[in-house]
């Protein structure tokens, strides 16, 4: 059952309603399968990738990498330089769930995302219904990120939302975990069809 009825739903983006993968250029420029996950695991790691949209410049993250693995200069330097290749669209499903939701007219829309403020314009200009939502907080903008708290205050101060009163969606579930500290309805997103049918449990479709 709902603690509270819902007012908003916060939707993060990455990996909920844009699939976006470093692997989608990398394959790119390491044909080997082993040799590309060492890569991103060790080198461009998610934790590297996670201090630029928490702030840091591209350029200074670059720089420091590149400095910590000389041999790979070039291939560092793809991340940012060919980004937009990591890019590999909409994700339909859930885009359909935030069209209904926003026809509907029942829900406040936000959105809650980790990406860097430099990268940030380009998913604008490709993706309309980023420009649904009623406000979207950028870590790179804030120089906070999930899973601390203060990010997520952001968002509810600045559009005063009620916390027990919003669903918070994300895929990944420290983010999640760290929402529901916080008092939020959450729902840990793992494919459109799941979500809607959550939402749908839930009265919210």
């Amino acid at each position: 059952m709902l603690s509270s009825p819902i007012t908003a739903i916060i939707f993060d983006l990455g990996g909920v309603l844009i699939d976006w993968n470093p692997r989608y250029l990398y394959q790119k420029l390491i044909p080997d399968e082993q040799a590309m996950t060492a890569f991103l695991t060790d080198v461009a790691s998610p934790d590297w990738n996670e201090e630029q949209d928490a702030g840091r410049s591209l350029a200074e993250g670059t720089a420091l990498l590149v400095a910590q693995h000389p041999q790979h200069k070039e291939l560092i330097e793809h991340f940012y330089g060919r980004w937009s290749e990591m890019l590999g669209g909409a994700i339909q499903g859930t885009v359909d769930i935030l069209t209904e939701l926003k026809n509907s007219q029942r829900y406040h829309l936000y959105a809650l995302t980790n990406w860097s403020a430099e990268t940030f314009p380009v998913a604008l200009e490709q993706f309309e219904f980023l420009h649904w939502f009623e406000g979207i907080v950028v870590s790179g903008t804030e120089k906070s990120r999930k899973p601390f708290p203060e990010f997520y205050h952001l968002l509810l101060t600045r559009y005063n939302v009620a916390p027990q009163q919003a669903l918070f969606i994300d895929d990944n579930l420290r983010n999640i975990h760290a929402a529901q500290a916080l008092g939020l309805q959450t729902i840990h997103f793992e494919s459109p069809e799941q979500l809607r049918a959550e939402l749908q449990a839930l009265g919210v479709l």
